[in-house]
């Protein structure tokens, strides 16, 4: 009796499919981040338009370039310069930021790795803080600082930006530093090392990326506030948000000069976003124990 080989079946591989599913993937990432990226890009195109240009329904690409939204907005022309706002909304919120990672730190590590007791409760009642909405406490605020003299004081948005941003910090780092692990911190504890220099030799380089992360947001949380800064400054504690209000007036919106205002005010937040890039991804302390 012989024996007959069983022939092969042909079927597909797996590792086709997937392919196809990521190309398929990659397409849709490229149209959305393209979709994300036109009204950036319109708005880049209309800051070079004159404002008779920028005002035609509908828009004309072909228009003349010109660089007169940029020197309005700079003040070449005899307006408002822009820069004691720009300043204003670098110190708010660059102090303010380093305010809520100093404070955030050991604020999660404490709910994260040396957890007290009822730390969920801890965490419920920062994130009770942001259902608040700001405008409802817009009013007590002011009245405080017209009764306390700071009102138009720049060191007064630090204090509401540091107190507005420090939930959602602690909310985060307290995710990024579950990650980290604990031999480490028992070795370094072991070495004798304190607390100060736990936090600062061992669990932050680990969680570099989740802090990055969060001082990123924190920063862009800060520049772009409004409502506090328009009601609470006047002409000395001016900033960014509110200068650009500015180019709004009766007579009309100049939308040429609307887009370099925003152009411009919107390059420190990508130039942050940018050279933190690096330390956005997630994953830095897989390898931290052998």
């Amino acid at each position: 009796m012989t024996a007959v080989a069983p022939t092969a079946v042909p079927r597909t591989t797996g590792g086709a499919v997937r392919k196809h599913k990521g190309a398929v993937l990659g397409v849709v990432a490229w149209l959305a981040g393209i979709l994300f990226f036109l009204p950036i890009a319109w708005m880049a195109l209309t800051s070079f338009h004159s404002e008779a240009a920028a005002a035609t329904n509908p828009p004309s690409l072909t228009a003349a370039l010109t660089l007169d939204g940029y020197r309005d907005f700079f003040g070449v022309g005899g307006g408002a310069s822009p820069w004691p706002a720009l300043v204003n909304s670098a110190v708010a919120s660059v102090v303010s930021t380093l305010l809520v990672l100093v404070l955030a730190l050991p604020a999660a590590y404490a709910l994260s790795i040396r957890r007290v007791r009822k730390w969920t409760d801890v965490l419920f009642f920062f994130l009770s803080t942001k259902m608040l909405p700001v405008v409802a406490g817009l009013l007590p605020v002011y009245l405080f600082a017209k009764e306390a003299g700071l009102l138009d004081n720049i060191w007064l948005l630090v204090i509401l930006y540091t107190s507005m941003n420090l939930p959602i910090a602690v909310w985060m780092m307290q995710s990024f530093l579950a990650e980290v692990p604990v031999a480490v911190i028992e070795a370094a504890r072991v070495d004798g090392a304190r607390l100060p220099t736990v936090l600062s030799r061992v669990v932050a380089p680990i969680a570099a990326p989740g802090i990055a992360a969060t001082a990123l947001i924190c920063f862009i949380f800060s520049w772009n506030e409004l409502l506090f800064a328009r009601v609470l400054t006047g002409v000395v504690a001016e900033t960014a948000p509110v200068f650009l209000t500015g180019f709004i007036t009766s007579q009309g919106l100049f939308l040429a000069k609307v887009c370099a205002a925003s152009l411009v005010i919107s390059l420190p937040v990508l130039a942050a976003g940018f050279a933190a890039q690096d330390k956005l991804v997630q994953g830095l302390s897989l390898g931290a124990v052998k």
